[in-house]
């Protein structure tokens, strides 16, 4: 199988096509819930999702948290589910976050929180979903179709759509021009040569992927994507919790994948692949430079625009991974497009 050849080549390719679309489809719509959420000034923001739009979660926390300082916590499904517990969500803003708007979880948690009080806003690929009909206000991720079971210009668009409703909000200028050049910047970090990381990883057995505060939700992406298209044993973590115990298992030629945005975080980032490198672990080095690491090249932008690019190309790199070590990228073992759980 050629590299081009797969659905996840060709619509991760799409990406920055898929973010123009959102951008002038949704501006409107985003100028009037950022006056609604100024208005409502909620105690707290409450995220829900699960697999890749999970990992989109992680990066809103740090978003709305360090752009708006409002305390932002990702709800667990099962506790609505299966649990039927009540929660008292009175002044708060709900974010459920989904490709499909179709799993049972899903739906049974933001029913829940409608009912608990909650602002209801739904983040969906699927406009004629389920979520998106149950929600306060739907916002089109406008991604369209995808084949290949990964996902990934769904997630891109998740977190442009996760920007764009916070710059409103925020009523953030620079944010807003930021994202405006970010198709773009999509097309050029599409185009950048990350074969140094195939060549490393196809050997692989295990690996931790790294990032912190913006970067840490595209790492989580990152460990899954290598997981289900490479079958590899790949582990997110922060780059602070690194540090800890998960530490002892780095051992000389243990690789590490390193993401790094050029925020308060950067230098820290940079100082523990530095750290990583010196103990002879293989570090493969994203939006920063390092001694004995291997750079990869990237895009540079915004701070909160960096993670979509580096992913961006990440993507592609994964995909020719995948094929190098003799998977199908677009038919992961065990899985299928839309999990509905419960």
């Amino acid at each position: 199988m050629n590299v081009s050849s797969t659905h996840l080549f060709r619509e991760a390719s799409q990406a920055a096509d898929a973010v123009r679309l959102q951008l002038r489809t949704n501006r409107e719509r985003m100028e009037k819930l950022g006056e609604r959420l100024r208005r409502l000034a909620p105690r707290a923001v409450v995220t829900l999702a699960r697999g890749s739009s999970d990992h989109a979660a992680t990066f809103a926390k740090y978003l709305i948290e360090t752009r708006l300082g409002i305390l932002t916590s990702s709800a667990a499904p099962s506790v609505s589910s299966v649990y039927a517990a009540k929660a008292d969500l009175r002044g708060t803003v709900f974010i459920a976050i989904s490709q499909s708007g179709a799993s049972p979880d899903l739906l049974a948690a933001v029913a829940n929180a409608r009912t608990a009080g909650a602002l209801i806003i739904a983040l969906v690929n699927v406009e004629s979903s389920p979520l998106a009909k149950a929600a306060d206000y739907t916002i089109a991720l406008c991604a369209g179709p995808e084949q290949s079971v990964a996902a990934t210009k769904s997630y891109i668009t998740s977190l442009a759509a996760l920007i764009h409703l916070v710059a409103f909000w925020a009523e953030d200028e620079e944010l807003l021009d930021a994202l405006s050049e970010a198709p773009a910047q999509l097309e050029k970090a599409w185009g950048l040569d990350w074969q140094s990381a195939v060549a490393q990883l196809r050997p692989a057995r295990d690996l931790y992927v790294v990032g912190r505060g913006l970067g840490l939700g595209v790492a989580q992406e990152a460990a899954l994507k290598l997981k289900e298209t490479c079958g590899l044993h790949a582990e997110a973590l922060s780059a602070a919790e690194l540090r800890h115990g998960p530490m002892a298992l780095v051992n000389p030629g243990f690789p590490v994948l390193i993401f790094a945005q050029n925020d308060e975080t950067h230098r820290g980032v940079e100082a523990l692949a530095a750290e990583l490198a010196e103990r002879g672990a293989r570090v493969l080095l994203a939006g920063a430079t390092a001694p004995n690491s291997i750079v990869l090249a990237t895009e540079s932008s915004h701070p909160a625009i960096q993670p979509l690019l580096i992913i961006q190309s990440f993507y592609r790199m994964v995909n020719a991974l995948s094929l190098a070590r003799g998977f199908d990228p677009d038919h992961p073992p065990h899985l299928r497009k839309v999990t509905e759980t419960v």
